[in-house]
């Protein structure tokens, strides 16, 4: 019996794709770097059918790629077409199994969609606090599995934070019910952590045990003016020690990425009536009324303009509004599509010295480079990506510039987006041989015949 029958008797022979036009989507990356192609799509609709699928492969020593939304920007959930490869879609895998708001926990399935998680959280009452740009369409398997970071990774942590429990298919087709939605639980090794941000090489997250936050009654977003990265990084000092944990967001951005997306997106405008160099959107978020918090914010923007720390700024005078800002920081990375990207962190206190130092870099060497840069000041993770188009041929000796600086700085060439094709060679030149060692040991443990998404992050 062929393999495609095989994984039709578990799955349904309709959910096994051969044709290349049903799987072209699935084999090549949203950014249309990666491409190559599997034997076949498999799309399974529970853990049995997962676990049945990864046992088969393992007896036919077929490597198993898993899946989400395929949003990710690395090459990482994509075929890498060296050897026999099944794509494994966890796309059906979509349903909320529970929401306790007692226990204040969400268990979804990995083929949950993002929004889908926030909107299940928001009826219970409830926030669920992980969102990104790609919330729409991105999946939390794939999140979990890149230890996605978002917006409110100032406030809440990033996505390995979000998680009390996961339930995971083992290479061999084993299941380990670790779905516990406990806060503590000591008890030896936390083995969920393995999984989370390990990008699928160590195991297929099937399900998971989620912190959901009460949901606030009140929020309020500002469009802040600066002139350098540095005011930005003193005025998230001040405006924490006036406002504590009510900022849940504090987004960067240059102004280039604004005419990127003025240029791009119909209808958009800029925010305030004077152009300046870089700016800042901050969201708040507190209980209580909303009038008490907007006074917060004038009062607390109000002080930090008198201590020249900021240019400019605009409150969102409602919801509208509020979107109308927050459209201008997602539509950033499709407004400058094609150019070399980076997803750097370094401490905060550092972000002003690398922009500074990267950008003279890059300019030494391409004169005609214009930078994008944007991202989430207040954790230091900066999207530093660098145009025209005609550098994506030279992209290489870019991002040994970028990394160099990265290096000197003490930080990391991959914030939140992993590792997957794109960076499984260059984390070699960044790592301490002893990390990647220890790693490399606890994949041979765990799939010591290198069946699981191979080709990516080792």
């Amino acid at each position: 019996m062929t393999l495609r029958n095989l994984l039709g008797e578990i799955v349904g022979a309709g959910n096994v794709l051969t044709d290349p036009e049903d799987t072209k989507p699935y084999f090549t990356d949203w950014r249309r770097q990666y491409s190559a192609g599997a034997e076949c799509v498999v799309r399974p609709a529970n853990t049995a059918e997962v676990a049945a699928v990864v046992a088969l492969c393992a007896r036919e020593a077929i490597a198993v790629v898993p899946q989400g939304g395929n949003t990710g920007l690395v090459g990482g959930a994509v075929p890498s077409g060296a050897r026999r490869e099944v794509l494994l879609s966890l796309s059906r895998l979509n349903r909320i199994r529970a929401v306790d708001a007692l226990n204040d926990t969400a268990t979804v399935e990995a083929g949950c969609v993002l929004a889908a998680v926030q909107q299940a959280a928001a009826a219970a009452g409830r926030l669920f606090a992980l969102s990104l740009a790609a919330e729409g369409s991105c999946q939390i398997g794939g999140n979990l599995s890149t230890n996605a970071g978002g917006i409110n990774v100032l406030r809440y942590g990033t996505a390995r934070e979000q998680v009390l429990g996961v339930e995971v298919v083992l290479p061999d087709g084993r299941v380990w019910d670790g779905l516990r939605g406990l806060r503590k639980d000591n008890t030896g090794y936390d083995l969920k952590q393995l999984f989370l941000g390990a990008e699928g090489t160590l195991g297929v997250i099937t399900a998971a045990v989620l912190r959901l936050f009460p949901q606030p009654t009140a929020t309020a977003s500002a469009w802040i003016a600066l002139d350098t990265p540095g005011a930005a990084v003193e005025l998230l000092g001040l405006l924490r020690e006036r406002l504590g944990d009510r900022i849940s967001a504090f987004e960067l951005m240059s102004r280039a990425c604004l005419e990127a997306v003025m240029a791009h997106a119909a209808g958009t405008q800029d925010p305030l009536q004077a152009a300046h160099a870089w700016y800042v959107l901050a969201e708040l978020a507190d209980s209580g009324e909303p009038r008490l918090l907007r006074e917060r914010a004038e009062n607390a923007l109000a002080d930090c303009a008198e201590r020249g720390t900021l240019r400019d700024a605009a409150l969102a005078q409602s919801g509208e509004q509020s979107r109308a800002l927050w459209r201008i920081r997602e539509t950033i990375p499709e407004a400058q599509f094609t150019n070399v990207k980076h997803d750097i962190s370094v401490p905060v206190s550092r972000i002003s010295d690398f922009v500074e130092l990267a950008s003279q870099a890059v300019a030494r060497a391409f004169p005609e480079a214009r930078v994008f840069c944007f991202g989430h000041l207040g954790d230091g993770n900066l999207h530093y990506n660098v145009g025209p188009e005609s550098l994506m041929a030279r992209r290489e000796e870019v991002r040994r510039i970028v990394y160099a600086t990265v290096a000197a700085l003490r930080g990391s060439i991959s914030a939140e987006h992993g590792l997957g094709q794109l960076k499984r060679e260059e984390i070699l030149r960044h790592k301490d041989p002893l990390e990647i060692e220890l790693m490399r040991s606890l994949k041979r443990t765990l799939d010591p015949r290198g069946l699981m998404n191979p080709g990516k992050l080792l």
